[in-house]
């Protein structure tokens, strides 16, 4: 069984009581006090994640935006220095290989960041279509941590710590500064539905920065949080994770990702025919989401029953809403069958899904 990788702030999290798991390789915080305890401090004050197992990548080149442009979904041209932008990379066949963010330092300057799980089928793909053009692409994963601060009170608390403006700095929108000593590229940006920072720094600066930012945000009402708490946070905004709402199955269109796929951006680009087609045709399937008004949760993999209880669908995750204080989920379903009547199976008793539009709860933070 090979070794778990580990990010800087392992030791952090073990001094600090977290619950450690295996998340794809990983050896990282599930938990530190409860998940239900880090879910309401994320929604009503500020939490800070350790997601310095994402990956990251310099794309630069004298072609590198008519590559990006080539390679992913969304339009990439309409990018600027200092703005950042979310987007599918697909397959041929319109299939996702992963979802990222891309920032543009300059006009032949980006930076990637991926997900932890893809780093490596991430790069060879990459590559592969960077082939025809002018672009240099590096892994730069293993020189930088993540750290995220996010909730209404995240600003506050960071901009204890930086002579960056904050207040000027909008969302998707990113800076170079330094926060409690440390160079940081600070972005606008998360992945729980509320307002909120990502800080992308040295690898070596992890637990100087982390330390610092726990100090400064403990009055503020900060909690450290785990991956639990990130994964019903951008459940209950309704935000995709790769390999459940989008995978190399499940396309963008199917996800209701449509507003990141710009067929008429004025580039060809990798997986356009294939998504052309589905726009013009209708897709097959469709991606959900539902309520139950039950507390018990509704597991990934778990069949979705039609109106006859013939097994139509497949959960694709559920979780429980502190927030809603009942179960959500989404879930892959047949085009016909998506309007319901839906149902799951839970321990013989047959629960109906309430099928309703993300996010889950009145968010400020609600475009991904």
């Amino acid at each position: 069984m090979s070794e778990l990788k580990r990010t800087p702030l392992r030791d952090f999290h073990l001094a600090h009581g977290a619950k450690m798991v295996d998340f794809e390789g990983w050896e990282m915080p599930v938990q530190y006090r409860s998940i239900l305890q880090e879910h309401k401090a994320v929604r009503q004050a500020a939490g800070l994640f350790d997601v310095s197992h994402m990956g990251q990548v310099d794309v630069r080149g004298p072609e590198a935006a008519r590559f990006l442009n080539h390679l992913l979904t969304n339009d990439t041209g309409k990018l600027f220095p200092g703005r950042a932008l979310y987007s599918p990379m697909c397959y041929a066949d319109g299939g996702v290989a992963d979802d990222l963010l891309v920032y543009m330092r300059g006009p032949e300057d980006y930076f990637l960041c991926i997900n932890a799980g893809n780093i490596d089928p991430d790069l060879d793909w990459m590559r592969r279509q960077a082939a025809a053009f002018s672009v240099a692409i590096v892994d730069r994963s293993a020189d930088y941590a993540l750290l995220a601060v996010q909730g209404p009170r995240a600003a506050a608390i960071v901009q204890g710590l930086t002579g960056a403006k904050l207040g000027r700095l909008t969302y998707y929108h990113f800076s170079e500064g330094t926060v409690a000593g440390v160079q940081c590229l600070i972005s606008r940006t998360g992945y729980t539905g509320e307002d909120g920072l990502e800080l992308y720094h040295a690898s070596d600066d992890a637990v100087s920065l982390a330390e610092s930012i726990w100090a400064a945000g403990q009055p503020h009402g900060l909690e450290l949080c785990g991956l639990g708490a990130r994964d019903s946070l951008r459940l209950e905004a309704g935000y995709p994770l790769y390999g459940h709402e989008i995978s190399a199955e499940i396309s963008p269109l199917t996800a209701g990702l449509g507003w990141t796929v710009k067929l008429d951006k004025g580039a060809d680009f990798v997986g356009r025919e294939a998504l052309a087609a589905e726009k013009r045709d209708g897709g097959k399937n469709r991606v959900i989401y539902f309520t139950t008004g039950d507390r018990r949760i509704v597991r990934g993999g778990s069949a979705v029953l039609g109106a006859e209880a013939q097994e139509v669908g497949r959960v694709l995750s559920g979780t429980l809403s502190p927030i809603l204080n009942q179960a959500i989920g989404s879930a892959l379903v047949p085009v016909a069958a998506a309007l319901g009547p839906l149902s799951v199976e839970i321990r013989g008793a047959n629960l109906p899904l309430e099928i309703v539009k993300p996010p889950f709860v009145e968010l400020k933070k609600t475009v991904f």
